[in-house]
């Protein structure tokens, strides 16, 4: 009997060893990275997740110098937008650095030169990986996680993604700086979910701008991103606080992520999953804001220390969630690539010195900034039934000390250096009186009699050579000279336009070279090719307007605020403007490949695949004036001739906003004699009935549909056609026969599919009731394949036609 139980013996110990080996395997299928696995600052190569939708390796940093850097770190690798979710921010390395999981174990972070910069130092590890969920992590031969990523998140969290007790979100310092910034996320040990602003660098709390107040004696408190993408608070099996409020779409459908932003806004986004992957037809999808925490980043900031939202001298506006950071008169950005930064005076600060610029009265002007105030501070209160506003100003221009002053009707607070926490809203009814040396000259010090009788001295002096005389006249023509020519090309600043720098006629002519280089005409004026007087190879496009409501200046510098406070990638970009008795001009970027009627309408036609991202780009761009931007703007003129296409045929929505500038007569374009034809203009022109933005829904619409099968929609209708574009391409839908609209275009031929998807949202945009077209947002959803399209109905427009 004693062989069959060897034999069973036998049996177990196989039976034992293949469970063991299959538990292995198990743990080890998921290892990716192998040990003595390297990564190279500078080529291609990279750890990606078993499902490629994430990636671990170098991300090349864009750096205004000429030095290549790159940061090691996470990121979602299918999307265009291949966003960073993790990274060793304070080791940016350069080009040549290396990262190994040595022999031993250790994650190593290498310089060009072999040193070691950062080390995971836990050893025993057998292998690494990238997982599906964005965690890299580090496996031991137990196949437990001895190190995450997760455990050491940046500024963003995942699904799946816990932060635990005295766990930390940090900003990075602006868009394109990973290193840490001024705000953080923390879940304190006593439960209390907290947004803070900090002290760089030792990372000092300043003050708490957000909390949700959850203190607890028996804190076990979690934060928990979960896998249907919301972010909610746990203490211990109970959830407490749902931090998310609004839906974030199905997980089916969508990327998540929670991101605390460089401007300190803790911010949820999701992003299609579907059109994602470079090189597909259709719409590239971007990264969509969900839900912003604050929901006003300007006035949540309170504390008696630190800047504010935006850095010292600056004022804060909050523009749907996101703060913008602005610079009044006189003053200019510490960072132009870096607005958060604060800004610096363009003058000498006031010392209270005999030859100090704020002790001479004539030399000193106030500039005004409506529903603006910095709460923080001020050093003296004068109140009661005489102080007024000219009040106000004096007891500011007698205090050699004072800065600017906050009028609100019947007090007037002094503020001095640095001023912080600037901000404003249409809620706030005070008046920012700031003070400023007249023309915001550096020179403008009045000389005392010690200076003057030293100037007679040293002209005594040096009169008393021939050749001295001549060398002094020599060098005081030459810094006329410069002086002259600096005022000329100084651009002035107007605090009512927010940055827009205001020219003068003359140097608008000059940078014409008098207006003679005509780029085009149209209904609101005519412009012009030149270069700006302070870059001479950049070029700019004037626009001179015509018959401008004669209100005043007034009008004309709110319209100018309102599109200057404007700023979206497919916009183009105002740089400045001038208003001098009638004559009233705008600057523009100048667009290189002009107008997209031009490409559109011209002898080639532009490839299917890029007039589709033309489409999503000028979708996004309306989508912005409507929704987006702090001031709703109705366009009014949608057409091909105003989009311009930059060197990547980027398309950029113009002429935004002026609608309101032209006479009442012009907002409405003459009708033409063209048979069944009404143009880009909704039917509520025809009916004098009242304007929404549906109006430029419905010019979307018709540019759409020539955008699809790169005919005029006037041309058409003065061919031999007897019916409208709009007709034509309804019957074609109607009749099934949609390759007529696309005829010798083989590439929309062979994506039919989505050929009919805008011709759908074409159909839907020419209602003829306001009240059925889609939201220039639903629109772009549908555009981008986020939205179902529902079948669209038959419009009356065709019927009447």
């Amino acid at each position: 009997m004693a062989f069959p139980v060897l034999q069973f013996n036998s049996f177990l110990i196989k039976l034992v060893f293949l469970l063991f080996s299959a538990l292995f395997a198990a743990g080890q299928s998921e290892c990716n990275v192998k040990l003595g696995s390297t990564l190279s600052a500078g080529d291609t190569s990279l750890w990606s997740s078993p499902s490629g939708e994430f990636a671990f390796g170098f991300m090349p940093l864009q750096r205004s110098d000429n030095e290549d850097l790159f940061l090691l770190s996470i990121w979602f690798y299918k999307i265009p937008e291949q966003t960073i979710v993790w990274s060793k921010n304070e080791y940016p390395v350069p080009e040549g650095s290396k990262f190994q999981l040595t022999n031993e174990g250790k994650l190593i972070l290498y310089d060009p030169q072999g040193k070691e910069i950062w080390t995971v130092n836990n050893g025993g590890s057998t292998c690494a990986a990238m997982l599906n969920s964005g965690n890299f992590v580090l496996i031991n031969g137990d196949s437990k996680y001895i190190w995450e990523s997760f455990r050491e998140p940046t500024d963003t969290i995942l699904p799946g993604q816990i932060l635990g007790m005295d766990g930390n979100l940090n900003s990075r310092q602006s868009e394109a700086n990973y290193t840490k910034g001024k705000f953080q996320l923390s879940l304190q040990k006593d439960g209390n979910l907290v947004l803070y602003t900090i002290f760089l660098p030792t990372g000092d709390e300043s003050s708490a701008y957000w909390a949700t107040g959850t203190v607890s004696k028996n804190a076990d408190f979690q934060l928990i991103f979960d896998e249907a993408g919301y972010v909610y608070l746990k203490q211990g099996n109970k959830n407490i606080r749902n931090i998310t409020k609004n839906d974030m779409g199905s997980p089916q459908e969508f990327y998540y992520m929670a991101r605390i932003d460089y401007d300190g806004v803790f911010r949820h986004y999701n992003h299609p999953r579907k059109n994602y992957a470079v090189g597909t037809e259709g719409c590239k999808s971007s990264w969509s804001i969900i839900q912003n925490t604050p929901e006003d980043m300007c006035g949540a900031i309170v504390g008696d220390l630190g800047s504010g939202a935006c850095g010292y001298n600056s004022y804060c506006v909050n523009s749907n969630g996101k703060p913008q950071c602005f610079c009044t008169d006189g003053y200019s950005f510490v960072d132009s690539f870096d607005k958060n930064k604060g800004c610096k005076p363009n003058f000498q600060l006031p010392s209270c010195q005999q030859n100090g610029w704020e002790l001479n009265m004539d030399s000193i002007e106030f500039k005004e900034l409506n529903n603006t105030d910095w709460p923080l501070t001020d050093y003296e209160r004068q109140t009661g039934s005489q102080v007024d506003e000219s009040r106000c100003k004096e007891f500011c221009l007698q205090d050699c000390f004072c800065a600017a002053a906050i009028y609100n009707g019947n007090t007037c607070w002094k503020k001095k250096f640095p001023l912080s926490n600037g901000r404003q809203s249409k809620d706030l009814n005070r008046i920012a009186l700031i003070k400023v040396p007249k023309g915001h000259m550096t020179n403008t010090c009045p000389k005392n009699k010690d200076q003057s009788t030293l100037v007679i001295i040293v002209s005594v002096l040096l009169g008393s050579s021939v050749f001295l005389n001549f060398l002094l006249l020599f060098t005081i023509l030459i810094s006329f000279f410069f002086i002259y020519h600096k005022k000329m090309l100084n651009l002035q600043f107007d605090s009512t336009t927010f940055g827009v720098r205001r020219y003068t006629y003359k140097e608008l002519k000059e940078a014409t070279g008098g207006f003679k280089q005509q780029l085009g005409r149209g209904a609101f004026g005519t412009v012009y090719k030149g270069v700006t007087p302070s870059i001479p190879k950049r070029y700019i496009a004037v626009k001179m307007l015509n018959k401008v409501e004669p209100e005043g200046e007034k009008e004309f510098a709110t319209e100018v605020n309102a599109i200057g406070r404007t700023h979206h990638k497919n916009l183009v970009n105002l740089l400045g403007y001038c208003h001098e008795g009638e004559n009233r001009l705008l600057v523009y970027e100048c667009m290189s490949n002009g107008s997209l009627a031009s490409l559109l309408f011209g002898i080639s036609r532009p490839h299917w695949n890029k007039r589709v991202q033309i489409i999503c780009g000028i979708a996004r761009g309306l989508t912005y004036l409507h929704e987006e931007c702090s001031t709703q703007i109705i366009h009014c003129d949608v057409k091909p001739q105003n989009i311009l296409l930059d060197d990547f045929l980027t398309p950029k929505i113009s002429d935004f906003g002026l609608a309101k500038l032209l006479l009442a007569e012009q907002s409405q374009a003459a009708l033409t004699n063209i048979r069944g034809t009404v143009g880009y203009f909704a039917p509520e022109w025809f009916r004098k009935a009242s304007i929404t933005v549906k109006v430029d829904v419905y010019s979307f619409g018709v540019m759409l549909l020539e955008i699809i099968c790169c005919k005029s929609s006037v041309e058409f209708a003065m061919g031999e056609e007897e019916e409208a574009l709009i007709d034509w391409a309804y019957d074609c839908y109607s009749k099934k026969k949609l390759n007529k609209m696309v005829e010798n275009d083989e590439e929309a031929r062979n994506d039919m599919k989505n050929v009919e998807r805008l011709v759908m949202v074409v159909i839907w945009c020419i209602q003829e009731d306001p009240s059925i077209r889609p939201s220039m947002k639903r629109i772009t959803q549908m555009i981008e394949g986020v939205a179902e399209i529902p079948v669209p109905p038959r419009p009356s427009v065709f019927s009447s036609s």
